[in-house]
């Protein structure tokens, strides 16, 4: 065995997917900040209209507890947005409650923020010190909630999923925008990186879509790629920043 087979260089995130998911199994909890995509949503015809079902035992962090035997919890729902979370869906469901702390926290909102509602971006300008005081952009709710479950967490890693490219969800390609601002926010605080889906993962285009989704959410096996994707890009992370996480193993879990 050579050790620097883990550490290949001009390595590309999502390059290799480590079926039990590499190193992304050091963490013992994971928290899964999102919305319906985080939740294994289903969507079927039902009568004149769409069902929409939230099973959360097929979404991606359900499949990551699977395969790498840690707790993951889901801290999401169907049409989340980073307002809504703030505003009333934390604290209604006890997801601030410290006894809930976890090692890590992924956070993958912006759908339902920018790409439906339409609401501004802003930047990382848009935070102060204190998550109570920001202004009412997407990167204001989402940058105070990051510094929310920082302060319940001190210690634990971030990890900020950006979206894919998909011409049928964001045609205004406005995912480029939020990447931007993902980084910015990972420059800002420590123990923070990007899932960057946007330039990494495959367009969801009408042939991924054909195999990957139901109708306009995705399918099981959708959600299990999604899961392989997060673990394989954590795992690629923590090889190539080994140091930050040498003392995991003194967090809470």
């Amino acid at each position: 065995m050579n050790f620097n087979d883990f550490f290949p260089e001009n390595e590309k995130p999502l390059d290799h997917l480590p079926a039990d998911g590499g190193f992304c199994n050091i963490f013992r909890t994971f928290a899964c900040v999102g919305d319906s995509l985080s939740s294994g949503e289903f969507q079927i015809p039902k009568e004149d209209k769409w069902g929409f079902y939230d099973m959360f035992e097929y979404s991606w962090g359900q499949y990551m507890a699977r395969t790498l035997g840690s707790k993951v919890y889901n801290f999401s729902r169907g049409g989340m947005s980073a307002k809504r979370y703030m505003d009333t869906f934390g604290e209604e469901n006890g997801f601030w409650n410290p006894e809930l702390k976890c090692q890590a926290y992924i956070v993958a909102l912006g759908v339902n923020d920018v790409f439906n509602s339409h609401q501004e971006i802003g930047s990382v300008a848009d935070l102060t010190n204190d998550w109570r005081d920001h202004a009412e952009t997407f990167a204001g709710y989402y940058g105070a909630l990051v510094q929310r479950y920082r302060e319940i967490a001190p210690g634990a890693k971030f990890f900020f999923v950006a979206p894919p490219r998909d011409p049928v969800c964001d045609p205004a390609g406005k995912g480029k925008e939020i990447t931007e601002f993902l980084y910015d926010l990972a420059e800002k605080f420590s123990d923070s990186y990007v899932i960057d889906l946007y330039h990494y993962a495959p367009v969801y285009d009408e042939a991924f879509r054909d195999k990957f989704f139901l109708h306009g959410h995705m399918n099981p096996m959708g959600y299990s790629l999604t899961a392989k994707m997060m673990m394989s890009y954590i795992d690629y992370i923590i090889r190539h920043n080994h140091k930050d996480f040498d003392h995991l193993g003194f967090l809470p879990h």
